[in-house]
């Protein structure tokens, strides 16, 4: 399975792309998509195109966006919401299924502490795929969601299964 983690943010969104073998994770690439223009329509354009080319190019099977998180600056949090929206349809648009963490459970899956530093989220993205050169925090906040995703993910979909099995 080769996931797509995402980080999203109107100036610098965040990806990632892990292989996941069982209980194996390989680092595949990541990087940071910056949005270009001054008007929002074209930000939010700028990494639609972008984000798509990342798809096209790594062909994952999922993909797993971080939930926004709220703070005081109420037009701010609306345009995170705006580039998260962009994070979430451009892997719709390619058909490939979703899944949505809030920050505190990617954190809490990947260092075992909900309220974990970045600098403490980036160490143990490091340890979990080693070798990997990580193109900045944003980078690696996205590398930390496709690896919660490759836990999570992998856990709903076997209860998924199991539960077909027993009721077919």
């Amino acid at each position: 399975m080769r996931v797509l983690g995402l980080d999203p943010g109107l100036r610098n969104l965040g990806w990632g792309v892990i292989d996941v073998q069982g209980n194996r994770l390989t680092h595949v690439a990541n990087g940071i998509l910056h949005s270009v223009g001054s008007d929002l329509a074209l930000r939010l354009l700028s990494l639609y195109h972008q984000l798509g080319e990342v798809v096209e190019r790594y062909q994952p099977n999922t993909a797993a966006v971080e939930h926004t998180f709220v703070n005081k600056d109420g037009a701010g949090t609306l345009k995170l919401g705006q580039a998260r929206a962009i994070a979430l349809l451009v892997p719709a648009k390619f058909g490939i299924p979703v899944g949505e963490y809030a920050p505190n459970a990617v954190k809490k899956t990947v260092v075992g502490v909900g309220h974990a530093q970045k600098g403490q989220v980036e160490h143990m993205v490091r340890m979990q795929l080693p070798g990997a050169q990580i193109n900045g925090a944003d980078a690696a906040d996205a590398l930390a969601v496709a690896i919660c995703h490759a836990y999570q993910g992998a856990s709903a979909t076997k209860l998924a299964d199991a539960v077909k099995r027993a009721t077919a």
